[in-house]
C-alpha cells in the first residue's frame, strides 16, 4: 500500500500483517513493514504503539527520542525501539529507511538483551545480513509471496541475532565477554584439573576479585558454580552413555572423591548418580 502520511514522500509503501493464533503463541511475527522516504521536517511522536521497531537508515539522518533522551541516527545505522513506551523520531534534512514493526514470544527479551542499557542506535560492523533479512520480509509482502510464518519468524530471529552479536563488537563490554567466553572454553577443556579461582583468574590475567565479579556478570554463575554445573552435566552424559562405574565417572569429571561426587550430584539434580542412571534406563 502506498503511504499518504504527511511528510512521507510519494511512492513510499508499507504493508500490514495479521498473525495467526499459532504465530502469537510460538513465533516472532511482523505487524507492519515498509520502505519510506521522509521529507525534511517530518516528525512523529507517539505515547504507545504496541510493537517493537527496527529501522535501517539507508540514506540521510534523523533524531530518535526514547526514555527522555535524544539520539542521532545516520546512514548505515540501525534504530531499535520499544514502541510500547513513549517515543519519537524526526528529521530536519530528510531520510530513507526500511523498517519493521514486530512482536511475539521473546520479543521483549531480545530487545532488552540487545540494548543492555545502551543506546537504541546501533552501528553494525557489517550490515549485509541484517539488510538481507529485513528486505526479505518486505519483499514477501510487496511481491505477494505466500506467507510462511515459520520463515518470517526465522528472518526476524536472524535480524535480532545480528543486532545482539554486533552490539557486543561495538561496545566496550565486548572485551569482557571475550574473556569470559575464553574462560568457559578453558573450563570445558580442563574439567579434570583442580580449576581453583586463582587458576581461572590467572588464565584470564585478572585479579581473583575482579574476575569473580566479571564472570558472574557475564555468565550468571560464580566461577565455582559454573565448574560444578559443567562437571555434573558431563557426569550426566556419561551416566547415560557409558556402562562404566560411578567411581570412574567421578574421577573422569574432575571430582576428587566418590562421596563428594555423589553429594554434589544429588544437591544439583535432587537424586544420586545411581538413581539418575536407573531413571533414564527404565
Amino acid at each position: 500500500m502506498l503511504s499518504t502520511e504527511r511528510g512521507v514522500i510519494s511512492g513510499s509503501d508499507y504493508y500490514v500483517y495479521t498473525p495467526s493464533a499459532l504465530a502469537k503463541r510460538i513465533f516472532l511475527y511482523p505487524i507492519n513493514m515498509g520502505l519510506f522516504r521522509y521529507e525534511p521536517g517530518y516528525s512523529l511522536h507517539r505515547n504507545s504503539y504496541d510493537s517493537f521497531l527496527i529501522m535501517f537508515i539507508r540514506r540521510g539522518e534523523c533524531q530518535v527520542e526514547t526514555g527522555g533522551r535524544v539520539f542521532h541516527a545516520g546512514e548505515g545505522q540501525v534504530v531499535i525501539l520499544n514502541c510500547f513506551e513513549p517515543h519519537a523520531y524526526w528529521t530536519t534534512t530528510g531520510w530513507e529507511a526500511e523498517w519493521l514493526h514486530f512482536d511475539g514470544i521473546g520479543a521483549a527479551g531480545y530487545y532488552d538483551a540487545i540494548l543492555d542499557g545502551g543506546p537504541p542506535v546501533i552501528t553494525l560492523r557489517d550490515t549485509y545480513r541484517l539488510e538481507k533479512y529485513l528486505h526479505k520480509i518486505y519483499l514477501q509482502f510487496r511481491e505477494c509471496i505466500s506467507v510462511k510464518e515459520a520463515w518470517l519468524n526465522n528472518y526476524i530471529v536472524n535480524i535480532l541475532t545480528e543486532l545482539l552479536v554486533n552490539r557486543d563488537f561495538e561496545r566496550s563490554e565486548n572485551v569482557s565477554s571475550s574473556i569470559i567466553e575464553d574462560t568457559i572454553a578453558y573450563i570445558n577443556e580442563h574439567l579434570t584439573d583442580p580449576l581453583t579461582l586463582k587458576d581461572l583468574a590467572d588464565q584470564a590475567s585478572l585479579s581473583p576479585f575482579y574476575f569473580s565479579r566479571l564472570f558472574k556478570k557475564e555468565s550468571g554463575f560464580s566461577p565455582h558454580e559454573y565448574v560444578i554445573a559443567a562437571r555434573v552435566n558431563n557426569a550426566k552424559f556419561l551416566l547415560k552413555s557409558l556402562d562404566i562405574s560411578i567411581k570412574d565417572i567421578c574421577f573422569s569429571t574432575g571430582f576428587t572423591s566418590e562421596s563428594s561426587f555423589c553429594t554434589t550430584f544429588k544437591k544439583v539434580t535432587g537424586i544420586t548418580p545411581s538413581e539418575y542412571r536407573f531413571s533414564i534406563r527404565n
